[in-house]
């Protein structure tokens, strides 16, 4: 069993949890697919007419990290696991709360924009075909290079309300802040194509709206990466490194979950 204070294991211990938020987001991309299922067919039809064998092997998977997962689950100490069920916030602290963040995303906005950088040539070729020319534009990028965005101030107070499952800003490989994509880490083109469509759900929802829609996603479903705005980023960047002769335009999708009500 590992131990922080062995040196070697505290290494071991970075490793493994780098590996578990990798796993985490495989895990999410196979989520958002099932939801797609979930939503346009139902469990009857999946019965009856899906293919037998990709049934069989997904149920079989599906079992298998259920089983795993809970028995990891199992092993947290009682009190960790209670202390992460959120209160009830009232529709008063929700307003506050996205108060907050909006007031945090305008602020970090105009915080880095002057030492960011309009994305390449090479970026936007690479992008071109799933953003418009003007958003391409328009956005601006920075790499932190060694330091890292902070949590905000407000976590705080969040915490003490019950949330200790808030998403942890350092540990993230990059936070869109309306037009300007701050990196903790190297930009690659999967985490720059998820920064963009955070970028476009801004552009057509609006600062406001948007953080209202997060906010609220998030005290429905107590995960960050289960809000649909970021289950959505998840999915359109999974479907862009999945098919990339498949080419789609983000901002048609975007707007097709609007007109749909799935934020």
């Amino acid at each position: 069993m590992y131990s922080w204070e062995n040196p070697d294991d505290r290494i071991s211990i970075v490793h493994m949890n780098s590996e578990l938020r990798q796993a985490q987001l495989e895990l999410l991309s196979a989520h958002c697919a099932t939801h797609q299922l979930r939503l346009r067919f139902s469990i009857d039809d999946l019965a009856r007419f899906g293919q037998r064998d990709v049934l069989r092997k997904s149920v079989q998977a599906a079992a298998a990290l259920s089983e795993y997962y809970t028995s990891i689950e199992n092993k947290i100490p009682p009190a960790e696991a209670d202390s992460e069920a959120p209160a009830q916030l009232t529709d008063e602290r929700i307003g506050e709360a996205i108060a907050l963040v909006s007031s945090y995303l305008r602020d970090q906005r105009e915080r880095h924009f002057h030492s960011a950088a309009p994305l390449t040539k090479y970026q936007k070729a690479l992008m071109w075909p799933y953003f418009s020319p003007a958003l391409l534009d328009q956005v601006r990028v920075v790499e932190l290079n060694g330091e890292r965005l902070p949590n905000p101030p407000f976590y705080a107070e969040a915490r003490a309300l019950g949330f200790a499952n808030l998403p942890e800003i350092t540990h993230m490989h990059s936070l869109t802040f309306l037009d300007v994509v701050v990196f903790n880490e190297k930009v690659t083109e999967r985490s720059l194509f998820h920064g963009l469509v955070h970028a476009v759900q801004f552009a057509v929802l609006g600062l406001e709206r948007y953080t209202e829609l997060f906010v609220r996603g998030f005290v429905n479903t107590k995960l960050h990466f289960s809000v649909p705005l970021e289950a959505h980023a998840f999915s359109l960047e999974s479907k862009f490194m999945g098919s990339p002769a498949h080419r789609f335009s983000v901002e048609d999708q975007i707007r097709l979950w609007v007109k749909q009500g799935r934020y």
